[in-house]
């Protein structure tokens, strides 16, 4: 089988590698460690995705209502002072060259998911609020994940409040929310689910599991990295077989910490092979 062969190629892996295969709506047809904690890196803002559109269907903003562009967040950490994001860590210039503007939510949802822009991210959060996406996770059914500050609260991070998920979570998450296009569902409606599932497709970082799949292979995925960490998670639409989500989560010395591609970091490569992987086994998924 060929997930016995990447069970042994996983064993000799340094560190922790967990994944999630498996058509939705359904038990996963492979799973490796899919309980065990990650820090999330930029996965998180799937779920911050979804929070910002259930606050829209409930009337509590609005997608299209331009807001302030600013560097200055409040920390999840009571006493903390304000916190702002480096430029150098981020991986959208975009966002930044409206710094001291406005820019419409909608469109930061974009940049945050497509280009995993972080001053997006806690710009979105400023405005949902943490107790909105721990709510999401708590709608997907995640066990363990937790959202509990935004992208560089260093003060928070060093009191222990931290972001965290699971492969078993995150597919919990994707999965509901590409089922949730179909039907109603527990994250958002059918609409909402449509629409984030296509920003999802629309990501630019095609690393990890889109690096496995045929070129023109619609999925609908985010990816995260820091050093020591790289994740990859999203759904995937063959044309010749039901969709099936895939997540690997790796905390290993093989992730360099940066936006490369295959050629340059190990973990990247490794996600990209167990994508493969999957894609074979497409047809036989249960």
């Amino acid at each position: 089988m060929i997930f016995d062969a990447l069970d042994a190629r996983l064993d000799r892996v340094p560190g922790t590698v967990s994944a999630y295969v498996g058509r939705l709506d359904a038990a996963p047809t492979w799973t490796r460690h899919p309980d065990a904690t990650h820090y999330a890196a930029s996965t998180m803002k799937v779920a911050v995705l979804v929070a910002l559109h259930r606050a829209a269907e409930a009337g509590r903003l609005d997608l299209d209502a331009p807001v302030p562009v600013r560097n200055e967040f409040d920390s999840a950490q009571p006493g903390a002072p304000r916190f702002s994001c480096a430029r150098h860590y981020d991986n959208d210039d975009a966002v930044w060259e409206r710094l001291g503007d406005v820019a419409p939510l909608r469109w930061l949802a974009e940049r945050m998911i497509i280009r995993s822009s972080n001053l997006a991210t806690n710009l979105v959060i400023g405005h949902v609020g943490l107790p909105a996406v721990s709510d999401v996770w708590a709608r997907a059914g995640a066990r363990h994940s937790v959202t509990g500050r935004g992208i560089e609260d260093f003060a928070a991070r060093d009191a222990g409040v931290t972001n965290l998920v699971t492969a078993a979570d995150l597919a919990a998450l994707l999965g509901g929310l590409a089922l949730g296009a179909g039907r109603p569902g527990p994250l958002a409606a059918p609409g909402s689910c449509v629409v984030m599932l296509d920003t999802l497709a629309a990501q630019e970082h095609l690393e990890d599991i889109a690096a496995g799949l045929p070129d023109g292979t619609r999925v609908a995925h985010k990816n995260g990295w820091v050093r020591g960490v790289r994740h990859g998670a999203g759904v995937v639409y063959p044309d010749d077989a039901p969709p099936y989500a895939i997540v690997v989560c790796t905390t290993t010395d093989l992730a360099d910490g940066g936006p490369s591609g295959e050629d340059d970091d190990d973990a990247c490569r490794l996600i990209a092979d167990i994508s493969r992987a999957a894609w074979t086994a497409r047809h036989d998924l249960t």
